[in-house]
């Protein structure tokens, strides 16, 4: 939300129903690079024959209008009116009972770079419309809530034409596509191109058989089996764990290399950022096949949670995201390893959920205005959007869970529904009142809780007692904040390490609240928040002794990791602030990685040092003012401390993890690259990155190829490697992408700047591209010292390409733009030079809404 909110401000409070009832949509596209035509034919008719209303359409300014006709017959043209965003026809040129609106319009997608609407990319014709791209194809009520079925026309000589739905039509030079499912205008999709298919098929549960095809460029064929496997084990998931079946006759996935996002659930035709479809051993990491297989499960389980049943308005967007985002958490923790996908979602969510809670950009998971709706695609959206739908499924149950959805599938198919629908689903099938926990939806900030304990021995067992108090910090425009259900997971273990009660889920309601635990024989240790059981700071006295006694023991996996991580950021804070760090943590994690009977990607998890960005979020929370540069220092020793101590065990797991035979991106096998990699980059502070030269070299995957890369370039080497990487793959867009990335974000920070601003001036930095864009921003950001230099050179590269990028792709801008979120917690002079970036920015002429939003409202938490 912004404290300052401007004319295009949209408020939740101000929706209502759109006047017209359109229940069908015939398109016709005449497909030309500059010049295409849009025919579109619209079958409308008054919600309330009693009660007249202007029409208005939604509609860009680089759509012309070239005709338009009701039922056959053009109006007064003093009843028609333009404005840059808007057609409006006059309700006295509208009938009173069912007509026909047509409009023919021309556009010019060779000129959209903002690739929102209809675009080129390298050749290709595609489109992307969510949230607001259609209203840049033709004239439209361009809202999700606005919902018909879609026949749809391709005229071009283009090889393959694609569209939503069933194919219905083909011949030379033409393509028919027809979709029975009503759906808003942000799940439209056309693509035209010389592409080729891997293709399968799929029998459902009821025995239908569908079409499977993952679309990519010439050459790219064989990397595009794992998606087509994610894609099948995707669909079998969705049936055995949801009961849901897919719909359409084909299910087809197109792989572009230009995109502003991750990829778009359009429905039967997804489109994808190529990064998410295309892999090989040579050319992907674990990383890329992981979120390959998550992605492409996240925007097919969109056809049920977002498709047949999608979002009111853009204030439910959370409505949408956070379910399907849970619901591809749960897919991937089946696949892979329950344990290490949750503390990896937990650490995701505190990078950026937490970091955008804490500052300007705060916002509930539903807010309650927007000025620009794509500044709302956010991790409170998504991930945290989620942790609430978690929360949900903790406090009622599997069972009650199951019914909820169920029930919510069946009221709710074919519906545009709304955060109270949703609730009030839970609420019809399982009894509970969610009154409260509406909160979570509504309010922004993370809850702090305060948890103490108290001990009474007793002639008939001791009892303890746990009193949690919760309070959420002030946010922009929500300046107090009522309590919150939170669940809590709490577990008992006894001195001995056994386990003394099971877990159990305490509700806390109240701003205070105890609850006693009686008869135990022995003071025990307080297991807290077990899985990370909702989205909050939890803080309680505990001594490194403590932790590392839960780190040894505790029998919830993110509750050991967690009491692992505590110990890190306790010795790390300390030195940052110049204190002498004890060895309570580097004894501890030696035994816990000696343990080779532990997941080795549990142990790769614990082995890796918290950020530097967690770091400085840890210091600031306590009212400490981090200094980058010290954080970075302490991080450093840290890390060597350990490579000193545990030198051969080290080497011994280096060795014990290699593996060996054809790569394959499974759990097991991506599991020992992940610790050897990790060890890796501890080994190399103290060998003169002699293990990972030799890697480099022999590897025969990009998993362990970058991570020699990135060992060797955080201590001023590699140079020959990365000569060696772009001269063998100079040629692929994806590869270069992480070559871009690696180097400002793994340099020494006072370098980060100046090679990133020599990166910038190369051939190959294709800047309007927007995942090279990002890669080399984003890479620069993410070096935490790097980018918040003292100098203020890492905040003046990212404002002038900032203001270069705002009016090719205003939406990239924007996005990028939140490297500034946490300028504030810093010291005076970091401050003064992050202010005047951000200000350069503001004063800028013509400045798009999307990166002025975004601005704006870092400027305020400054003042």
């Amino acid at each position: 939300m912004t404290t300052n909110p401007g004319k295009n401000v949209q408020y939740l409070a101000d929706y209502r129903p759109y006047p017209f009832v359109l229940s069908a949509t015939r398109m016709r596209f005449a497909l030309a690079a500059t010049d295409t035509r849009v025919r579109t034919e619209l079958s409308l008719a008054p919600r309330d024959p009693e009660w007249s209303e202007d029409l208005v359409l939604d509609g860009g300014k680089a759509v012309r209008l070239l005709s338009l006709t009701i039922d056959g017959e053009a109006p007064d043209p003093a009843h028609v009116t333009r404005d840059g965003e808007t057609l409006t026809v006059a309700a006295a040129a509208l009938p009173r009972h069912p007509f026909l609106l047509e409009t023919e319009v021309g556009i010019d997608p060779s000129a959209n770079t903002a690739f929102e609407g209809l675009y080129i990319s390298n050749g290709m014709f595609c489109t992307q419309c969510e949230a607001e791209g259609f209203r840049h194809i033709t004239f439209y009520p361009d809202r999700p809530d606005v919902m018909a079925t879609f026949h749809v026309t391709i005229d071009s000589d283009l090889p393959v034409l694609l569209s939503n739905g069933n194919p219905v039509g083909q011949s030379q030079g033409r393509a028919e596509w027809h979709d029975p499912w009503p759906k808003p205008s942000y799940l439209f999709a056309l693509v035209a191109g010389d592409l080729v298919a891997v293709s399968d098929s799929f029998a459902t549960r009821s025995g239908r058989q569908v079409a499977l095809n993952v679309w990519v460029r010439p050459g790219d064929q064989d990397r595009a089996g794992f998606a087509m496997e994610s894609l099948i084990k995707s669909m079998k998931w969705d049936e055995d764990v949801y009961g849901r079946e897919y719909d359409l006759d084909v299910f087809n996935i197109v792989a572009v290399d230009d995109f502003n996002m991750g990829a778009m659930e359009n429905k039967g035709l997804n489109i994808f950022n190529s990064k998410l479809v295309l892999a090989s051993p040579e050319t992907a990491t674990d990383g890329d096949y992981e979120r390959i297989e998550a992605v492409i499960a996240h925007e097919y389980f969109h056809n049920w949670t977002g498709n047949r049943i999608t979002c009111r308005d853009w204030f439910q967007l959370c409505l949408k995201e956070g379910l399907t985002v849970f619901r591809d958490q749960q897919f991937t923790s089946d696949m892979r390893s329950a344990a290490v996908k949750r503390i990896e979602d937990v650490q995701a969510l505190r990078a950026r959920q937490f970091r955008e809670d804490q500052g300007p950009l705060a916002h509930p998971p539903r807010p309650d205005r927007y000025e620009e709706i794509n500044n709302f695609y956010t991790a409170t959206v998504y991930e945290k959007g989620a942790e609430v739908i978690g929360m949900l499924k903790r406090l009622v149950g599997d069972d009650g869970y199951r019914r909820a959805l169920d029930l919510y599938f069946d009221r709710h198919d074919g519906d545009a529904a709304t955060i109270e629908d949703w609730l009030k689903v839970f609420e019809d099938a399982t009894g509970r009142d969610l009154a409260q926990f509406k909160r979570w939806y509504t309010d922004a900030g993370t809850p702090r809780l305060t948890m103490t304990e108290d001990w009474r021995p007793g002639e008939a067992g001791g009892t303890l007692t746990l009193t949690f108090s919760q309070q959420t910090p002030p946010t922009p425009g929500q300046p107090e904040k009522p309590s919150r259900v939170v669940p809590v997971a709490v577990g008992l273990i006894g001195p001995n390490g056994d386990e003394v009660t099971p877990t159990q889920v305490l509700e806390l309601t109240e701003a205070s609240q105890t609850f006693a635990f009686e008869g135990l024989g022995a003071r025990p240790v307080v297991s807290a928040l077990r899985g990370f059981s909702a989205p909050v700071m939890l803080s309680r006295d505990l001594d490194d002794a403590t932790r590392a006694f839960l780190l040894a023991h505790d029998t919830d996996p993110f509750a050991r990791w967690e009491s692992g991580r505590d110990l890190a950021l306790s010795a790390l804070t300390a030195a940052a602030q110049g204190q002498a760090t004890g060895g309570n943590y580097v004894q501890a994690i030696g035994r816990l990685i000696a343990d080779d009977a532990a997941d080795p990607a549990f142990r790769a998890l614990c082995l890796n040092l918290p950020g530097e960005e967690e770091i400085a979020t840890r210091l600031s929370t306590g009212g400490i003012t981090p200094d980058p540069d010290a954080i970075h220092a302490a991080r450093e020793s840290l890390a060597r401390q350990i490579a000193e101590t545990h030198l051969d065990l080290l080497a011994r797991i280096y060795q014990d993890m290699t593996v060996a035979g054809p790569y394959r991106p499974d759990a097991a096998d991506t599991a020992r690259r992940s610790l050897r990699n990790a060890v890796l980059a501890l080994l190399t502070r103290i060998d003169g990155g002699e293990r990972a030269e030799v890697l480099f070299g022999v590897a025969g995957n990009m998993t362990e190829r970058m991570a020699a890369l990135t060992a060797l370039l955080r201590r001023g080497r590699g140079q020959a490697e990365l000569a060696a990487l772009h001269d063998q793959f100079a040629d692929n867009r994806l590869v270069m992408d992480k070559w871009f990335a690696v180097q400002p974000m793994a340099a020494p920070p006072a370098q980060a700047a100046q090679i990133a601003r020599d990166l910038a001036t190369r051939r190959d930095f294709d800047w309007k591209n927007p995942n090279r864009f990002r890669a080399l921003l984003g890479g620069l950001s993410a070096n935490h010292a790097g980018f918040h230099a003292a100098d203020g050179s890492g905040y003046d590269f990212t404002a002038d390409w900032l203001l270069r990028m705002d009016p090719v792709n205003p939406q990239i801008a924007a996005r990028m733009s939140t490297a500034f979120e946490t300028w504030t917690r810093y010291d005076a002079g970091r401050r003064a030079k992050a202010l005047a970036a951000l200000e350069r920015i503001a004063s800028t002429k013509g400045l798009s809404r999307n990166t002025r939003e975004m601005v704006s409202r870092m400027i305020a938490a400054g003042a």
